[in-house]
């Protein structure tokens, strides 16, 4: 990033313009531009605005936009990619330790999920028990299609 911002710094003088004329023209803050110019990309909340900073900051200077943002790509690939390998399986061993530790209780276990069809196919066992109760309740009622009104019924 450094090779980046001293191309930028190197270019703007030689054309002779100013930081603060840069900064009007392109209509980016004077630190942002002062920033990119020193390699400070830290200061930069979101690297995509930086990155359209510092395609417009070439294009307004007259050199190779996409070469620059390529060049600032591979930085940031090498920048975010330092972690080595066995440091990421460290931590992949001690998330698998700290899992396989883990006391379950009902309290601290995760409810179980059920799908739509378990929910359905309670409702269906129900509702058919029910029309089983009426059936058999009617039926209790009715003798020989005569309704009676009596609890039992003996035929002799």
């Amino acid at each position: 990033m450094d090779s980046i911002g001293s191309l930028f710094k190197t270019t703007r003088e030689q054309s002779g313009v100013s930081i603060e004329e840069a900064s009007s023209d392109l209509n980016i803050n004077v630190n942002f531009l002062l920033n990119i110019e020193e390699g400070k990309i830290g200061c930069f909340k979101d690297i995509y605005e930086l990155k359209e900073y510092i395609s417009s900051y070439a294009k307004y200077l007259g050199l190779d936009s996409n070469k620059l943002i390529d060049e600032f790509n591979e930085y940031m690939f090498e920048y975010t990619s330092k972690i080595p390998v066995k440091e990421i399986e460290k931590i992949a061993k001690t998330k698998r330790k700290e899992e396989t530790n883990k006391v379950i209780s009902p309290y601290t276990r995760k409810p179980r999920k059920h799908n739509n069809a378990y929910y359905i196919g309670i409702y269906i066992v129900i509702f058919l028990l029910v029309i089983l109760a009426i059936v058999w309740s009617v039926k209790q009622i009715t003798i020989d299609n005569h309704i009676t009104s009596e609890i039992g019924y003996v035929r002799f």
